[in-house]
Order: structure tokens, then sequence, then C-alpha cells
């Protein structure tokens, strides 16, 4: 009897905030209390309390329901009542719907809590995983109810809107207007229209949509509004500064659009940020140029000094990152404006045949030293893959205002490592566009391996006909299109440049966007659209490279700061030694390995420049960053691999101008080593 009477209690807990009056709550909290313990209390009067608690609760949801019925009512009366508006039938009619819902919601939330008493109480409290789940289930009623009331609370401000634009059309029934107050009214009405067109309603929409989860928000506003005492939370809502939102998983969301449109606004945190870089790129690459280094490494420092591990002054991160992409774009489109197709010609085999086999055999050792370590062989593919890939701008940047002229039947050394650099972009986005295969495989039975074989093949030769549709097009558009292009354009621009800039911006875009429709690396397209270019004479190169360089100068500094963002100096004091014997390891085998094939495939005359070729090679693909989370994402490497990876991809970065000098020194005629440098 006694077990009962507390079950009793637990469940009338939840509702005694409900049953009692403000002025009784405390008493009756204490008197529960005192009952529960049992202090000076019988098991009648238990009992008797536990009746006298459910003869209310019955009461208050008979009463609820009366109350119900006279609100159905009233909105009958309302919408009969012809001596009313629209506009105040409407305001009447919303508030009688809201306190209906809002009586609904407040029994719903009572029987929830009930069975939610019920369910724990069921439940075994050592089975962390049966409280999880409950837990689980709370919070997710709990979600529903967030939204459920912010649902009403814009319903309520809704009618008061309407209850507003009625106190002022009764006022403009009883006065006469001017001319101008006149005015004003048919442009408030116009806005209110506008708004309503313009607003997206995107809230609503997506909440029902498959995928769709409520999570829990804090919303930090700009520090500038918040240091404002005098200032109320509707006018900081509703001014012109940026919301910052943090979810449970610390993940930081900035406004991409809002409400209303009509108002320009602007994210300043992105804008500090690029400030900040600008000014601090300046004296990083002053200081490197000093010492003899190039002046990317200054923007790298630049990127950790304000990054995470530095200063921790980058508050939008994935915006400076995406400007940085941007310089990427415009550096292979460069790189591809010096580029000669007919060098390509010369080279092509060498540059098809030599990242192949790199690959497949950084592949294969990678599958020994796993099967070694006993690492998972999709886990092997993936490291080896990542690492077999070489930066394109890093070299673009060393072969930027070298000297490209050829001997006497020889092969100018930077034109097989341009080819072989862009061959590896195609990689790229061949291992991007298997790479759901390879999480599935990661994931599949045995008995399925021929299946998901099957399938990286089919996607091999998707990619495979999606380059030869790349090729065929670059043709077509060499042969009729990019001529008279370029002519208009010319002929267009004259006396203004701002044409001819944005009609080359606009052609690279166009390619960019062609290669990535059809799954091949973006990057790809850009280097295409430069040799596009390139194909109209060295008159042409020379004064689009004049415009574009200076553009290309500043995103790549955006590019290599946003490098620096991703370097963590902590974690490589931490594990130095371990990191710096991987980074050298790898350095290493990437050299060894490109000597080893580049001395197969080049002739004999050109033998000399398979030392330059590997020195350039022998570094790892910023693009392993990108790799490196989207294969943590999908789980198939762990958070461990994923730093080791980027670890040694930056000091492979940072080691590269060192091998790069060396190999240059060492292997090219003083003249046109003067220039290399």
């Amino acid at each position: 009897m006694k077990a009962l009477d507390q079950s009793v209690f637990w469940m009338l807990l939840p509702f005694l905030g409900l049953i009692a009056s403000a002025p009784e709550h405390e008493e009756v909290a204490k008197h529960a209390i005192k009952l529960h313990r049992g202090k000076g209390a019988t098991a009648t009067q238990r009992k008797q309390w536990a009746l006298d608690s459910c003869r209310r609760l019955t009461g208050l949801l008979r009463q609820k329901n009366v109350v119900l019925n006279k609100l159905k009512n009233a909105i009958r009366a309302v919408e009969k009542d012809a001596s009313l508006s629209g506009e105040e039938k409407l305001f009447q009619v919303h508030t009688f719907e809201i306190f209906q819902k809002e009586l609904n919601e407040s029994e719903n939330s009572v029987f929830q809590a009930i069975y939610g008493l019920q369910r724990a109480l069921q439940g075994d409290y050592r089975d962390v995983v049966n409280m999880k789940e409950s837990s689980k289930q709370r919070l997710e009623a709990l979600r529903e109810a967030a939204i459920k009331e912010e649902t009403e609370y814009v319903e309520l401000l809704a009618a008061e809107k309407h209850q507003v634009e009625a106190l002022k059309n009764m006022q403009h029934q009883n006065k006469s207007l001017s001319m101008l107050d006149e005015i004003l009214e048919d442009v408030r009405k116009a806005a209110d229209r506008l708004e309503e067109e313009i607003e997206e309603h995107a809230f609503d929409d997506n909440k029902s949509v498959k995928g769709v989860n409520f999570e829990a928000v804090l919303r930090v506003e700009e520090e500038e509004a918040s240091s404002k005492q005098n200032i109320t939370k509707r006018e900081v809502e509703d001014g012109l500064g940026l919301s910052m939102l943090i979810d449970s998983q610390n993940n930081q969301y900035i406004l991409t659009k809002p409400r209303d449109s009509t108002i320009p606004r602007a994210d300043h945190h992105f804008i500090k940020d690029i400030v900040t870089i600008g000014m601090l790129s300046l004296p990083c690459g002053w200081l490197c140029t000093t010492i003899g280094l190039p002046t990317m490494f200054g923007y790298i420092i630049c990127g950790v000094l304000l990054g995470p591990s530095g200063l921790n002054s980058i508050k939008s991160i994935v915006q400076v990152e995406t400007l940085g992409e941007f310089g990427v774009f415009f550096t292979l489109f460069l790189v591809g404006l010096e580029f000669s197709p007919e060098k390509l010609r010369k080279v092509w085999r060498i540059s098809l045949q030599g990242p192949c086999y790199m690959t497949l055999l950084m592949i294969a050792f990678g599958l020994w030293w796993g099967h070694l370590l006993r690492i998972r062989p999709t886990q092997s593919v993936f490291i080896s893959t990542c690492l077999s890939l070489s930066s394109t701008p890093l070299v673009s940047r060393f072969l930027m205002g070298s000297a490209r002229s050829d001997r006497e039947g020889d092969i100018d050394y930077s034109t097989v490592l341009l080819g072989m650099l862009v061959m590896q972009d195609v990689q790229l986005g061949l291992f991007i566009a298997v790479m759901p295969t390879l999480i599935q495989a990661g994931a599949s039975t045995s008995s399925s391996v021929v299946m998901e074989i099957l399938r990286i093949l089919f996607l091999i030769g998707q990619i495979l006909f999606s380059l030869a549709a790349v090729f065929l097009l670059c043709l077509v558009m060499k042969t009729y299109l990019i001529g008279p292009y370029y002519r208009k354009l010319h002929m267009e621009s004259k006396g203004n440049k701002e044409i001819l800039i944005l009609g080359v911006s606009a052609f690279t875009f166009l390619m960019l966007t062609v290669t990535e429709l059809l799954d091949v690396s973006m990057e790809l397209g850009c280097f295409l659209a430069g040799a596009l270019v390139s194909s109209q004479g060295h008159m042409v190169t020379e004064e689009i490279m004049a415009y574009i360089e200076p553009i290309r100068d500043f995103l790549a500094i955006i590019f290599f700061a946003s490098i620096g963002l991703h370097v963590f100096p902590t974690f490589v004091i931490y594990e130095l030694t371990v990191l710096v014997f991987l980074t050298l390891s790898v350095v290493i085998m990437k050299f060894v390995l490109a000597v080893l094939v580049l001395s197969l495939i080049l002739p004999r005359s050109s033998q000399y420049i398979k030392w330059i070729v590997s020195a350039g090679l022998a570094q790892v693909s910023e693009f392993s960053f990108v790799l490196g989370s989207r294969a943590r994402r999908a789980g198939i490497i762990s958070r461990e691999v994923y730093l080791l990876i980027l670890s040694v991809t930056t000091l492979s970065l940072l080691l590269a101008p060192v091998l790069w000098k060396a190999a240059i020194t060492k292997c090219v005629p003083r003249p046109e080593r003067r220039s290399s440098l």
C-alpha cells in the first residue's frame, strides 16, 4: 500500500503547478514533500490528498471543455456580427483560436508528463541505453513543444499586427486625410504586400521535411548590440546586426538570408577577418622574403597566428576558406594561360602514365603497410590516395615566371610537371566521385565485394566518359567559339578594361561549371579555360595576364592563409618526433617513386629533368584537407588519423620549397636557374 501511495504521488507531481493556484503552490509543495517522507502523515491522509488532487485535475479538465465551447460560440458570434470590419473580425477570431490552442497544448503537456513518468518508473535505472532512449524521447517532446510555442508566439505577433491595422483603419475612417497622408498610406499598403510576397516561410516549409532535425541553439548577439544597456530585445532583433547561432555540437552559424530582404545587411565578422588577414599578411610575407623563403609561407603563418591555434580572431572560417577557393581558380587559370597546347602534345603520354603509375604504387605500398599494421584496406587505400596527390597551386607558384625554353630535342621540366599535376587533378575528381562507393564498400560484407567492384568500375567509366565529353567540348570551343568571343570582347572593351576582366572571369566560371556538372574537378575547368584563351596568341596571353594577376595575387593570399587556419602547432609540438618521421617518409617515398617512374617513361635525352619533376611532386596536396574532412565525417578514418594527415600535409608543404630549391640549384643551368628562383 505504501509503494502504491508513493507511485500515485510521483504520477501527480508533474502537474501540481496546474492544480494549485499561485499563492497555494509553495504550501502544496511542502505538504506533498511532507506526505512523501511520511512525517506526521497517516496512510489515510496520504490517500485523501491523492484523491483531492485527482478531483482538482478532473475539475480543471471539465472547466477547460466548458471554456472551449464558449470560445466556439464566441467565434460564431464574431463571424455573424455585421458591425465589425473584416480586419477586426480576423483579429478577434485569430485571438480566440490561439487561446484554444493554448488550452489544448496545456492539457497535452499534462498527459505527456504522466506518460513520461510512467515510462521512467518502468525502466531500469542501471540500464544506460534505456535511460538514454528516455532522455532522447523527452528531448524530442521538448523540441516539439518549443516549435509549437514559437509558432504560437508568431501568431500572436500577427494578431497584434492585425489589431494595429484595424485601429488605423478606424482612425482613417473618422478623419479626413491630406494628400500626403493618402500617398503614405498607399505606400504602406504596397510595402506590406511586398513583404508578404518576398517572405519565403522557410521555417514552416522545412520543419516537416524528411531529414530535418529540431535542435537547441544559442543565439548570440553582436558585441556592439549587447554592450548597449538601454537597448531592448525587440530593438536588437530588428536591428541591422547579425546574430550567431551555436548548436550543442559547438558549430557556429551566421545569417545567410534575412527574413526582410529589403534591408541591406553585411557580415561584419567576415569583413573584419579579411581586413585582419590583409594587414597581417604584409609583415609575414615581408619577413619570409627577407630570410629567403617564398612569400606563401608568410601567408600560411598569418593563418596560423589568426586561427584557432593562435589568437582565434577569425570568426568566419568557412567564408574565408570559400573566398580562398577563388584564389585556386584564378591560379589554375593563369597556369593554363601559360601552358602551351603544343608542348602538351609532346608530353601527353608522360602526363597520363606518370600520375597513374605513382598512384598505383602508392596504393600498393599503403596496402602492404596496412597489412603489417592491421589497418583496414579501405582506410589504407584512402590514405595512400590522399598522400599520392601533389599541390598544383604550390607548384604553380614555383613555376610562375620561370624560364620555359626547351633545349633542342629535350622536354621542358615545367611542361612535364604541369601535365602530371593536371592529371592528378583529374584523379582528384575521380576519387571524389568514387568516395561514396568506397564508404559503402568499407561497411559491406564479403558477399557483396563483387558488386562493389563493378560499381567502382562503372563510376570510373562514367568519369572517363565525362573527361572525353569535356575535351570534345574544348575542341569545339577552340575551333568555333573562343576566337570570335575574344575578338568581340576586345572590341567592346576598348577604353574599359572592366568588360575584358568580366568576360574572361565569366568564361572561366563557365568552364568551371561545365566540369562540375560532368562530375570532373572544378580546378580542371579553370585550367582548360586558361589553355583555350592562350590558343589566341602571345599578345592575348600577356594582356589578360596583366589584368588577372593582381586579382589572383590577392585571392591567393586568402587561400594560403586559410591553409594556416588548419595548422595546429601545439599538436605538432606534442607529436613532433612521429610527425617529422612520417613527413620525411612520405616525402622520400614520393620522391623515389617519381624518380623510378620517370626513369622508365622519359626519353633518354631528358632524363636529367626527373630530379626537378620529382622534387615538385614530393609533397602532399592541400586538397587532402577536404578529402580528410569528408572521410572523417563518413567514418573511413578516425580523428587521430585525420590530424596526422593534416599535420603531414602541412609539414610537407613547408618542406617543399627547400627540396625544390635544391633540385633547381643542382639540375638547372645558371641563367635559367636565376629566373626559376
